[in-house]
């Protein structure tokens, strides 16, 4: 197999990182494409009460194992599968499952911090950034963490007060220009996501032809 593309999808929070990553998914194929979401990364701190892990700054680059997800996109840009962990959102744990996650011709990077760590970002062939507009962001956010992932109304308020806004602007807005592509409007922008679609199958056709 050729050298796979590493495709990086950053923005804010609900900016639309995830809509981008399945309609990626769904025009390009789960048979050529790894799915990284960097929120599965998150550190298992098991050794802190569920109360002090409620109070760790989720949007800071520390709270990530970043470190492990270099690792993985080396072993698949190496061929070789990994073991993806998963996060427990409820709890603030890692899960005891993982996901086995086989090489494939795209491997796909999503999250609100990836451009912000250069070690990651050098690994990456292609960087879009999902832009969405502030109010919308902290609505979908709210409603995710309400309805998914059963968050009190006034527990998520504090959050994006404390943390999300401050690392939005210290870390994530700052990290867009990194970025090769930039899609306003958020994931809905059909037009954009055509563009990305129709680039990555004429990469993927050069590559095989």
């Amino acid at each position: 197999m050729k050298k796979p593309i590493v495709f990086g999808v950053a923005g804010g929070t609900a900016s639309g990182k995830t809509t981008v990553a399945r309609a990626l998914l769904h025009a390009i194929g789960a048979e050529r494409l790894a799915f990284l979401p960097h929120d599965a990364y998150y550190r298992h701190n098991d050794h802190l009460t569920y109360d002090e892990r409620t109070k760790v700054n989720y949007d800071h680059p520390d709270s990530l194992e970043t470190e492990l997800m270099v690792e993985h996109v080396r072993q698949l840009l190496a061929g070789q599968p990994i073991d993806r962990p998963t996060y427990d959102f409820v709890h603030h744990l890692r899960a005891d499952e993982t996901v086995q996650v086989n090489p494939q011709r795209i491997i796909l990077v999503e999250g609100i911090l990836i451009f912000a760590e250069p070690e990651l970002r050098d690994l990456m062939d292609i960087k879009v950034f999902v832009d969405t507009d502030a109010d919308i962001r902290f609505i979908r956010r709210m409603q995710r963490d309400v309805l998914d992932r059963g968050r009190s109304l006034d527990s998520v308020v504090e959050q994006y007060m404390r943390t999300v806004r401050p690392m939005h602007l210290e870390f994530v807005a700052p990290s867009k220009r990194y970025a090769d592509v930039i899609i306003p409007k958020g994931g809905l922008n059909k037009v954009a996501l055509d563009m990305v679609v129709s680039r990555l199958f004429a990469l993927l056709s050069d590559e095989e032809s």
